[in-house]
């Protein structure tokens, strides 16, 4: 914290009124950053009712748009993806399964019934459809610093085409 306040150029003082410790300062931040901000954005002109196809690209440019603007938020996401302070998070907050992203949920849902794709559990579905996105916007953040940038809109929707093929029926 004391690192944090220097960088911050606050007092520690002024970090600690607003946060009880580092936990706290970190599950807060991930709650307003990762579970309201990015869940506003990346649902963003999504419907539950979208075909398979549209549906994962609007969720898919989404998360591309929201994230290469958001370069924080993304470091936060990849943070709370492994750390054990995610449960500490839901249960402090009485955050249930399932609470965010419900539109996604309710999307899967529709296509298993309708037959589009196969029918798996919604976690091996959020991990096909959600972690490569989270490796192209790792490479596009390292090719930030690279003369040519390789993940552009388009390589996110080419990248979309070829999960999707892999998953409907």
């Amino acid at each position: 914290m004391q690192k944090l306040a220097i960088e911050a150029n606050v007092s520690p003082r002024t970090i600690y009124i607003k946060y009880i410790n580092k936990d706290d300062m970190l599950i807060r931040l991930y709650i307003e950053e990762v579970l309201d901000k990015y869940e506003k954005a990346i649902l963003k002109n999504f419907s539950a009712e979208m075909s398979f196809s549209e549906g994962v690209k609007n969720l898919w440019l989404n998360a591309f748009h929201y994230m290469s603007s958001n370069k924080h938020a993304f470091v936060l996401i990849q943070y709370g993806k492994s750390s054990p302070l995610l449960n500490k998070a839901y249960q402090s907050y009485s955050i249930s399964e399932g609470q965010y992203f419900k539109p996604i949920r309710l999307f899967i849902d529709l296509h298993i019934g309708r037959q589009t794709i196969h029918p798996m559990p919604y976690d091996i579905y959020k991990a096909i459809l959600f972690a490569p996105i989270f490796d192209l916007m790792q490479e596009y953040f390292d090719y930030q610093i690279r003369p040519d940038q390789i993940i552009t809109e388009d390589r996110m929707i080419q990248c979309a085409d070829v999960i999707i093929k892999g998953i409907m029926i």
